[in-house]
């Protein structure tokens, strides 16, 4: 009680900021659009910004609301055309500090999260102000509340998400084609180096063959003996590359025989330890084999390891890697380990690497894929009851009446003494019952504000319980 209690004094106190900060973007905003002094909006803008993230991440540890940002992306840096300038819609620059700024210009002065964040610092003292018999009285309810109504202005929308969901895919697709174009260039660089010399050396040998075949048949032979070996030499060549490119074994017989293929092949000892009840994806199973085999690689060849082991598991829908070995430790992404190369593999797949290397070891390396495996290897789910369901949309659709108009509203005709009856119960009957009623009226409304949070909050607890018991303990 206390806590809370802590927290809405908190809250009650950025009004000393707000306040104040509205008056000074109501001003910024007059001057910016009435008397042509544009260069004061985007100050406005990240003033205004900067409060409403505030209030978000005071409400995200606060509560179990989790708001999210609404913004759009921000613009990409501007890129110069062939002859060097930089254009911005019909003008030319010379540096791109004009072009970035006009497109961050518009990109504030268009995104509607700009003006919902306006909005919401002009409605926000007065919401607060309302909410103060809640704050004292029910101040966990009255956080919830608030935090209802912060998620309304607040909160991300569909085109913010959709938005954001682009930008995201732009930068996977391009992360994607960097890695394709990566590997293309390995292969061309051992075709050119390997298989291709060994071929050319091939053709070289059978030529002097044919000069001497009638005229020394012996060298002719010894020549036609060192042409066998390099074909087998570059058979073997061309099976490494094949391998580099898509082993046959994961192919044919999946990720867990293809790792073990790999720890048989290592120089280490490996251990392996796979739980997978079906078979990833053709395209998730390369990007996980090809993460281990260079962890295994860097292992033996940078950190002098004796032993390593992997676990390949599923944590509901996540697929999780988990590499350790008992090598020197100090592994790090910045120094060309292949531990970046890896992270841009796994980037096409919202893949995340967790590294843990103090010097003198272990090395860990954890792999987590979210929502890489079939969602029903999380196990089914059960949805909320229609009648539970639509008690709740009834209880947020009907409990505003007794908090609100039948409560505080009538409260404050009460107090200044309105004679102005309107449709307010309470006022309606005899003295002695009408600060009871209204009460009452205030009472009810909190409490099926509490209990549609409750069968909500039961039944995502029940659905927690149940996915829980799907992944394996460890897993988090």
């Amino acid at each position: 009680m206390l806590r809370r209690l802590g927290q809405v004094s908190a809250l009650l106190a950025l009004l000393v900021i707000e306040v104040p900060a509205l008056a000074l973007a109501a001003l910024a905003l007059l001057l910016s659009f009435a008397l042509g002094l544009v260069f004061l909006f985007p100050p406005q803008a990240r003033l205004i910004r900067s409060l409403a993230e505030l209030n978000r991440r005071l409400l995200r540890t606060w509560t179990d609301i989790d708001i999210e940002t609404p913004y759009l992306p921000a613009p990409p840096p501007p890129v110069p055309q062939a002859d060097g300038m930089y254009r911005s819609d019909r003008t030319l620059y010379k540096t791109p500090r004009v072009p970035a700024w006009n497109d961050r210009w518009k990109w504030l002065l268009t995104d509607p999260a700009t003006w919902r964040d306006s909005l919401w610092l002009v409605l926000d003292p007065a919401v607060k102000t309302g909410l103060l018999p809640v704050f004292l009285l029910l101040p966990g309810r009255g956080l919830r509340l608030y935090a209802l109504w912060s998620e309304l202005l607040l909160g991300s929308t569909k085109a913010s998400r959709l938005a954001g969901q682009v930008s995201h895919l732009r930068r996977t697709r391009n992360l994607a084609a960097d890695s394709q174009a990566a590997e293309m260039r390995r292969i061309e660089r051992d075709l050119h180096d390997g298989t291709q010399a060994r071929l050319v050396a091939i053709g070289m040998t059978l030529g002097a063959v044919e000069q001497l075949v009638d005229q020394d048949p012996k060298a002719a032979k010894a020549l036609l003996a060192k042409a066998r070996e390099a074909s087998s030499e570059t058979l073997t060549e061309l099976r490494r590359v094949i391998r580099g490119i898509h082993p046959p074994v994961l192919a044919e017989r999946g990720l867990a025989d293809a790792v073990r293929a790999l720890a048989i092949d290592s120089a280490m000892q490996v251990d392996v330890e796979v739980e997978l009840s079906h078979r990833p994806e053709a395209p998730v199973e390369a990007a996980v084999y090809f993460a281990v085999s260079e962890l295994l690689s860097n292992a033996a060849r940078h950190g002098d390891a004796a032993h390593a082991t992997v676990d390949i598991s599923s944590c509901g829908s996540n697929l999780r890697v988990t590499v350790t070995d008992d090598g020197m430790g100090g592994a790090d992404p910045a120094k060309g380990s292949g531990l970046a190369g890896i992270e841009r593999r796994l980037s096409a797949f919202d893949g995340v690497l967790a590294l843990n290397s103090p010097p003198g070891g272990p090395t860990t390396v954890t792999i987590d894929l979210p929502k890489a495996l079939p969602q029903h290897w999380a196990g089914t789910l059960p949805s909320m009851p229609r009648w539970k369901a639509a008690t709740v949309v009834l209880l947020w659709c009907t409990a505003w009446c007794p908090t609100f108009p039948q409560g505080f509203v009538a409260a404050v005709f009460k107090l200044l003494a309105v004679d102005e009856k309107a449709w307010f119960l309470a006022l309606h009957l005899p003295e002695v019952w009408q600060w009871p009623t209204i009460l009452g009226m205030i009472f009810l409304g909190v409490i099926m504000y509490v209990t549609a949070h409750r069968i909500t909050a039961t039944h995502s607890h029940e659905r927690w319980v149940i996915s829980g018991t799907s992944i394996r303990p460890g897993c988090s």
